[in-house]
């Protein structure tokens, strides 16, 4: 295919739709979706074996959850009952349950009823399965009962009850998680937050925010943007997923190159321990040095450490300029090389910087209703999505087409398009914030998250497709700006041969080359005890013992982070 001229790629850029964008449809990104269950009855063959199991009604969570959220989570969520039997891997008998936690007994269960009412407090069927299954239908728990406080004082009586019980908890937001981490390995209370989605307060000079950790990320959104302000964090579950978890597992999103880690933009936190402490830390200061900032244990810790329920995060200002360009290289060398000219060129004003290869925007096209090609003309080795923001839309948009025709005349760039307007922009993110949903639409996925030197970053995903051959299709995408590869691994079901060529080489590969076993997703039940991969056996000692002193008993989400040996010897 011979590369596009120059001259081509700035029709299409500034001045209208010509040349690459011709006649060609572009399809907005899907608006928010409402799953009843005909509607699931016609999307999965499997749904009459288990429709009791389904209704999105009876849920557990808040009517938000199953009627305000984006397609990547409707029918995947609701659907759990049609894989109960297909795609729930072993991997979560490897842990073996603590003997010294109790069981939920009646008087457990009438005490729980005292402090929540007795609608809060669930013991339905129906409604404890989409609770004890995770997003990607790989784990499955068996609790019993899910309780749902509408308050901190009520977390604190929860955790109060069930320390002096050991009783063991699984705190849980969302439910997007990737790693097991927010769903029962075995009998777990499972503490949901959803019930406490206030927004507390904005300081609308300084953009700081106050809310309960059970706000929807996408609904914060939404409130920040009619007071000029965006959340610091955009993540394809956005949706569904919640600030609180967002927090509990450091996520990072596809505004990291511009914003940074969590640790950077939450000014305070409110966490109950344990024994039913509550911590205040909703400090709203920028700066203070009053001795050690605790705030930062329990940013990633994945509830094993402490239950957030009130967070202090500073918002950015919305701008008012967004430009969004989707390209092709030739080669992941002009990848990396176009990463570098756009930070020289480009500079602060880059908010995204997403790459994906042939086999990922393949597979968002299979997979994702509505999705187009942008660059329909061929199918390109690897694509990469950029995004800017600024104040003045001239000068960013201007500027921006002169980088990319600068990078298309030396050769990085194969060929592009700019979107013309948010519909077609969306079009372009509809792409890369569906692959999550495609791989799990395709069947069984197995998913890893690593941080690596850019330079290294895709070798191993050519490494892992020479290993496994035609048994498996491997594609990798992520957050280039930000060293950070998802390589998902697609099969039609879960199997274990499959999983042993896998693992432990990918974590090996990945600790010899320097990198993270976990860039932004977390440990979870999935790689607890890989974290030696990552961490030194000194550093990981430490972290054992900062639970066992702020969690002596181990009841807060167990399992899960830190291997079984350090905790329970």
């Amino acid at each position: 295919m011979a590369r596009r001229r120059a001259s081509e790629f700035f029709l299409a850029c500034g001045r209208g739709r010509s040349a690459l964008l011709g006649s060609f449809d572009f399809v907005s990104s899907p608006g928010l979706f409402y799953t009843h269950g005909k509607a699931v009855e016609q999307s999965s063959k499997h749904f009459s074996v288990l429709s009791r199991e389904l209704d999105p009604s009876k849920c557990c969570f808040m009517p938000s959850y199953f009627g305000a959220i984006k397609r990547r989570r409707t029918l995947e969520m609701v659907n759990i009952g049609a894989f109960h039997h297909m795609l729930f891997s072993s991997v979560a008998t490897n842990a073996k349950r603590n003997p010294a936690f109790s069981t939920i007994n009646l008087d457990d269960v009438l005490h729980f009823k005292e402090i929540l009412g007795h609608k809060n407090v669930i013991q339905d069927e129906d409604r404890l399965l989409a609770a004890n299954v995770d997003w990607m239908r790989k784990y499955k728990g068996s609790s019993q009962l899910l309780l749902l406080p509408r308050n901190t004082e009520e977390v604190s009586k929860i955790l109060k009850y069930c320390n002096s019980r050991c009783l063991a908890v699984v705190p849980q937001g969302g439910n997007t998680g990737l790693v097991g981490g927010s769903v029962p390995v075995y009998d777990e209370v499972i503490i949901n937050l959803s019930a406490m989605d206030k927004i507390i307060s904005l300081d609308k000079v300084n953009g700081i925010l106050i809310c309960e950790a059970g706000c929807i990320l996408e609904n914060l959104n939404s409130f920040l943007a009619n007071e000029g302000y965006i959340m610091p964090l955009d993540l394809g579950a956005k949706g569904s997923c919640q600030i609180g978890g967002n927090i509990s597992t450091n996520a990072g999103g596809l505004h990291f190159i511009r914003y940074g880690s969590l640790h950077g933009n939450i000014l305070g936190l409110e966490v109950i321990l344990a024994d039913g402490t509550i911590l205040d830390m909703l400090t709203t200061l920028r700066k203070d040095n009053t001795g050690y900032d605790l705030k930062h244990l329990f940013i990633g810790s994945e509830g094993t450490l402490g239950i957030i329920t009130k967070i202090v995060v500073l918002t950015p200002c919305k701008l008012s300029s967004t430009n969004s360009a989707f390209l092709a290289c030739s080669d992941y060398l002009s990848c990396q090389k176009l990463l570098a000219e756009a930070k020289q060129d480009l500079g602060e004003a880059i908010s995204a910087f997403e790459f994906m290869d042939c086999n990922s925007v393949e597979m968002a096209l299979t997979h994702i209703e509505g999705a187009r090609n942008p660059l329909p003309a061929s199918l390109y080795k690897f694509y990469v999505l950029i995004e800017t923001t600024g104040a003045d839309e001239s000068y960013n948009r201007t500027k921006l087409e002169a980088f990319l025709l600068r990078s298309m005349e030396v050769g990085l760039i194969s060929d592009g398009v700019i979107a013309q307007d948010l519909n077609q922009a969306s079009s372009f993110w509809q792409i890369r914030e569906g692959l999550s949903e495609a791989t799990t639409k395709a069947g069984a996925v197995y998913k890893y998250d690593l941080s690596l030197p850019v330079d290294m970053l895709y070798s191993i995903v050519e490494e892992m497709r020479a290993r496994l051959g035609n048994i498996a299709k491997v594609i990798g995408y992520g957050h280039l700006g930000d060293g950070n590869l998802h390589l998902n691994i697609s099969t039609t079901h879960y199997d274990e041969k499959i999983q042993a060529q896998i693992e432990p080489f990918v974590y090996e590969w990945t600790a010899h080359h320097r990198g993270s076993i976990s860039a932004e997703h977390g440990l979870g039940l999935m790689k607890a005890e890989k974290i030696h991969y990552s961490k030194s056996e000194e550093t990981v000692k430490v972290m054992a013992s900062i639970k066992k002193l702020l969690d002596p008993k181990g009841i807060l989400n167990p399992y899960k982070v830190l291997p079984q040996s350090m905790l329970q010897s």
